[in-house]
């Protein structure tokens, strides 16, 4: 009997101290903000008042062109070889973070790019990554010589455009001029050092109505040469006609084509989504030989471009170009490329 009202008054006191057990309130969870200082893609950090927007593409190209496989070899590490076609495929990610400072919105960008040419021979790489404030920027980032008509004709940019560089830009709506320090360590080199050129760029351009204008100039230090290129486009009738020179005291970082260019192109907006882009260049003293251009020796460059946007963020794009230099054979080359932005 004794025993049976203690084990009565056991369980009461453990109903009582488990009755008095009480679970902790869940945390209130912060859902993503939708940041429209900066345009549309950005949202809130959580926790932060910064704001990142992530964006990129996937692309699949099939080059067409003599020892094809060796134009993969840049993006996908390919081994070179005498077929004349090559499949790759790209994946690129890019994420900008933005924040107010009393200096204005400070930008950090990071850009990842994915290629592969086959399933072992793929490649990683940092294809930009930079802070920019009040119009100054530094880290890895591609250079106004990157810029170029809207086809894939011309052929009036540096041999290599992305370099670690500081650049103080100043802009509005209509106009920008900037200059930019950029250290050239992969770029051509033909005075026989060791290559860790130094180049200097400035660049000016802006908008005025239907007419858009480019110019840009480079010195490369090492090599003591420099070069200058000038570009413009204005809608006329159903498209923009595009023209550019260029020209280069001797072969250097910032253009080793020819001793001076001329490229022209005419993009028709046939349709909504149909856009059409026959284009010409004329290359003089082209090529290099031990250091220098040929002289008397020309090329002639022609090809179309069609773009089609199948739907929202999702085009195909073919490209056939045909060149023909005096001192060598013709070459016909091109590719057909599916892109998915988002």
């Amino acid at each position: 009997m004794l025993v049976s009202i203690g084990a009565t008054i056991s369980a009461a006191s453990y109903a009582q101290a488990a009755d008095a057990i009480v679970a902790a309130e869940p945390e209130p969870v912060e859902y993503v903000r939708v940041c429209d200082a900066y345009g549309t893609g950005y949202f809130y950090i959580p926790g932060t008042e910064t704001c990142l927007k992530i964006n990129g593409y996937v692309r699949f190209q099939v080059d067409v062109a003599p020892n094809a496989s060796s134009i993969g070899a840049g993006g996908g590490g390919s081994v070179p070889n005498d077929s004349d076609w090559d499949a790759r495929t790209r994946g690129q990610v890019q994420f900008t973070a933005k924040s107010d400072t009393e200096y204005g919105p400070l930008t950090g960008v990071i850009v990842m790019q994915f290629n592969a040419d086959n399933a072992s021979a793929q490649k990683a790489q940092l294809d930009s990554a930079y802070l920019d404030i009040a119009g100054f920027r530094a880290g890895l980032f591609y250079s106004w010589w990157d810029d170029g008509l809207s086809g894939e004709t011309d052929d009036i940019g540096s041999p290599v455009t992305l370099h670690n560089s500081i650049r103080y830009q100043y802009e509005t709506d209509a106009f920008y001029a900037g200059i930019s320090v950029d250290e050239l360590e992969d770029s051509p080199f033909y005075d026989g050092e060791t290559a860790n050129n130094v180049g200097v760029a400035v660049g000016l351009g802006g908008k005025a109505g239907a007419f858009s204008y480019q110019i840009t100039a480079g010195y490369d230090t090492d090599n003591e040469e420099g070069a200058v290129r000038a570009m413009g486009t204005v809608a006329v009738g159903p498209g923009t006609l595009g023209l550019a020179v260029v020209y280069a005291t001797n072969p250097n970082a910032y253009y080793n084509k020819a001793e001076w260019a001329i490229a022209a192109e005419y993009a028709i907006k046939a349709t909504d989504k149909l856009k059409i882009t026959p284009a010409v260049q004329y290359y003089d003293n082209y090529g290099v030989t031990a250091g220098e251009f040929n002289d008397d020796v020309s090329a002639w460059k022609a090809g179309v471009t069609i773009d089609y946007q199948i739907v929202d963020n999702f085009s195909a794009k073919v490209s056939v170009q045909y060149l023909d230099p005096d001192n060598a054979e013709d070459v016909t080359s091109g590719y057909f490329r599916l892109q998915r932005a988002f």
